[in-house]
């Protein structure tokens, strides 16, 4: 599909499937004129799994976004998180942006507003629809234009519908497709000779970036003349503009409708002249002036590369300094520390830091091979990798770290390792088994505070050369993912300690009583400590009844799970006692007021008589229970209920009796099972009851099983969950 690979390249629209281009490029434009924006695009799911890109953009310089192309489903930006949870996500100002999505504002430093809509038609994700506006600082996206946002992207979603039910291509593919704007106008003739009068090089932009007039005082200046610059993108004509140094410059005025002044270097002609550019933008376009300046101060120093292409790309000027001939990739990966950083700060688990590692730094510098090695008892242990040949990276594992390997040597000597090519590294360690013929390799060593803590390899595909700003930002990153990885290993361990906890605290089998089947599951959440909050329990009374009990402690980890094990303690002494219903849930609401005042949990206790299937209910802010009848009929049950426990030493709790036939199934649950991020609680338990209603009553394992196998199969799990069934099998009709 359409490919651009650096700002002074325009991208290639020639193999775009016509029918799906034709229907995003209207999209689009629709969008962006329905919410009052100045820039639209979409983004599309990729044939790979949980990738989505960039399809088609209008209304900016396409090429000023190329590190946003691409976009993983599960980061923490705004694209991702409205593709994930299927609602808009409205972000009308810099600050909400920052609160909610520091990853998108720390590359994008600039007040402006973007909204997200997703592209759905059913239980169908297409992707997402963006358009960017000015900021509205402090005022909300209106009804008016987030209801023309969703049609539009409800007339996307059909359209894509009817694409595909006629055979057509709903997957991107590639680079993303500009959307032209008409050509831009010369001009007045008026105002030409106004600015022809000025000594000062002029020339208009629209807002993608295409010159429009052009004075006099340009044409000299530049050397061209105005038919060779009018109609072209300007990083097409003016080449030196288009180098990735300038770009954050460049979206800074096209985004922020502020003035922006920077220095900015021709490249040969004349040899290492400097001149000053100034951007003064407005809704309609963006005027540009040029003026000779001196050298500026902090100008770039001369870079050396090392190789047969030592001198590639590279032009030094009289005065030693070299143009500044970085490819479109280093500079982003000159740009992605801080992004890295960001995203690091929120992986809080040994694989969470390697997948973070692997989306955002492998694309920055167009790798293609990772590994991550971590110390223990002077042994370096493969705890991740992608890329590699099947099996090729075991030999390796567990290697003492006496033994002579890059990737031992980066770490005990505490220096990074760069071999621009497979021969160099042969060369410098005779006999090391090599993945590949062909590339580069990179070894950097992972300490953190002084202290070691693995190493990591890059792999590329092709033979490269490392320059100082990449070598200075890999070693600098290095440390990042060390301190990283070295916080996760404190998390899984205390997660470890947390989970065992639990498990110990939870019943390891539930009671077995005639005429009733009980079962109960846990699963703990998948983010961080995300575990010890919710408990079930099945208890005998001493008066032959049987206590169904459902809870959910406020917070997670170690403490939580601790004040779990108090509750339940509590609530089984109390039934043992032969408390009724209101009694177990009062004692047990002052029992934890007086524990840890400020600490709350909701609870379900329900008292069920096997024999008569008679049964009384106490609800203490908990969800609703699900009952399903023998006919198959669910239904939301509505026990009367009082608020959560810890919060009222006074409150009461309402008792509900009710009757449970021979042949229903009664499911207690935790909100972690119907609740997901950016849907109403009702959606998930409506999701529940049908659920349960479609399951086979017997056996009950299987349907519990069932029930929780969705919420299993989610990778990034939020919240803990317990999950307990009651079924009635005898006694009386």
């Amino acid at each position: 599909m359409a490919r651009a690979d650096s700002v002074g390249a325009a991208p290639d629209t020639t193999d775009a499937p016509d029918a799906t281009a034709q229907v995003l490029a209207r999209a689009a434009v629709n969008a962006m004129e329905a919410a009052g924006g100045y820039a639209a695009g979409v983004y599309l799911r990729s044939p790979t799994a949980g990738l989505l890109l960039m399809a088609v953009f209008t209304g900016l310089p396409l090429q000023l976004f190329r590190p946003w192309w691409r976009m993983q489903v599960n980061r923490p930006y705004p694209v991702a998180e409205a593709y994930r949870s299927g609602q808009a996500v409205l972000l009308p100002d810099a600050e909400s942006a920052m609160s909610r999505f520091p990853q998108l504002v720390a590359g994008l430093p600039f007040p402006f507003a973007s909204l997200y809509e997703p592209v759905t038609a059913g239980t169908e994700r297409f992707g997402v629809l963006v358009v960017l506006r000015e900021a509205t600082p402090g005022i909300p996206v209106g009804t008016a234009d987030r209801e023309r946002l969703r049609r539009a992207a409800e007339q996307l979603a059909a359209d894509l519908t009817a694409l595909a039910a006629d055979g057509g291509r709903v997957l991107w593919e590639g680079d993303p497709m500009g959307v032209p704007a008409p050509p831009p106008e010369a001009g007045a003739e008026g105002a030409r000779r106004a600015a022809d009068r000025l000594a000062q090089a002029v020339l208009s932009l629209d807002r993608e970036g295409r010159i429009g007039f052009v004075n006099t005082a340009a044409e000299e200046l530049l050397g061209l003349d105005g038919p060779h610059l009018r109609g072209r993108l300007l990083w097409e004509a003016l080449p030196w503009l288009g180098h990735p140094a300038y770009e954050d410059h460049f979206r800074a005025g096209f985004m922020s409708g502020e003035p922006v002044h920077f220095p900015a270097r021709r490249g040969r002609h004349p040899p290492g002249q400097w001149l000053s550019v100034d951007l003064y933008p407005a809704a309609d376009g963006v005027t540009l002036t040029l003026g000779t300046s001196a050298k500026p101060a902090y100008a770039p120093a001369s870079r050396t590369r090392q190789g047969p292409d030592a001198d590639a790309d590279l032009d030094v000027d009289v005065d030693g300094y070299a143009d500044l001939d970085v490819s479109a990739d280093e500079a982003s990966a000159l740009y992605r520390p801080v992004a890295l950083a960001i995203a690091l700060t929120e992986a809080v688990t040994a694989r969470q830091v390697s997948a973070v590692v692997t989306e955002e730094l492998l694309p920055a510098f167009g790798g293609r091979q990772l590994a991550i090695y971590l110390l223990d008892e002077r042994h370096l242990y493969l705890a991740w990798e992608t890329g590699f040949p099947q099996g090729f990276l075991n030999r390796f594992d567990g290697v003492s770290l006496d033994v002579r390997l890059p990737g031992v040597e980066t770490l005990t000597t505490g220096r990074p390792m760069f071999f621009e090519s497979m021969q160099h590294l042969a060369a410098a360690y005779p006999g090391i088994p090599l993945d590949a013929d062909v590339g580069a390799r990179a070894f950097l060593p992972l300490i953190a505070s002084g202290r070691p803590v693995g190493s990591c390899i890059l792999g590329f595909d092709s033979p490269r050369g490392f320059s100082p700003e990449e070598r200075t930002v890999l070693t600098a990153l290095a440390g990042l993912i060390a301190q990283a990885l070295a916080r996760a290993r404190r998390y899984d361990s205390e997660v470890a300690l947390a989970r065992g906890l639990q498990s110990a605290l939870l019943p390891h089998r539930l009671p077995v009583r005639e005429h009733v089947d009980t079962v109960g599951r846990y699963l703990p959440g998948t983010q961080g400590m995300e575990v010890g909050g919710d408990w079930y329990d099945v208890v005998e009374t001493g008066t032959g009844l049987l206590a169904l009990v459902i809870g959910d402690v406020q917070g997670h980890g170690v403490a939580a799970a601790a004040t779990m094990g108090q509750l339940r303690s509590a609530v089984r002494a109390f039934a043992l006692s032969g408390s009724t219903p209101e009694q177990v849930v009062s004692g047990t609401n002052q029992l934890l007021i007086d524990l840890d005042p400020g600490q709350f949990a909701s609870c379900c206790y329900m008292l069920l008589d096997p024999a008569s299937g008679s049964v009384m209910a106490a609800r203490a802010g908990h969800p609703q229970p699900l009952l399903r009848h023998p006919d198959g009929r669910t239904e939301v049950l509505d026990l009367a209920g009082g608020v959560v426990l810890g919060i009222d030493p006074e409150a009461s709790y309402p008792v509900t009796e009710l009757r449970l036939t021979t042949g229903s199934v009664l499911a207690l649950y935790t909100d972690g099972l119907v609740e997901k991020p950016g849907l109403d609680i009702d959606v998930g338990v409506e999701r529940l009851r049908t659920a349960l209603e479609a399951a086979r009553p017997s056996p009950l394992a299987e349907t519990a099983d069932r029930l929780i196998s969705e919420a299993g199969n989610t990778a990034d799990r939020p919240d803990d969950i317990a999950l307990l069934l009651a079924s009635r099998t005898g006694g009386d009709p």
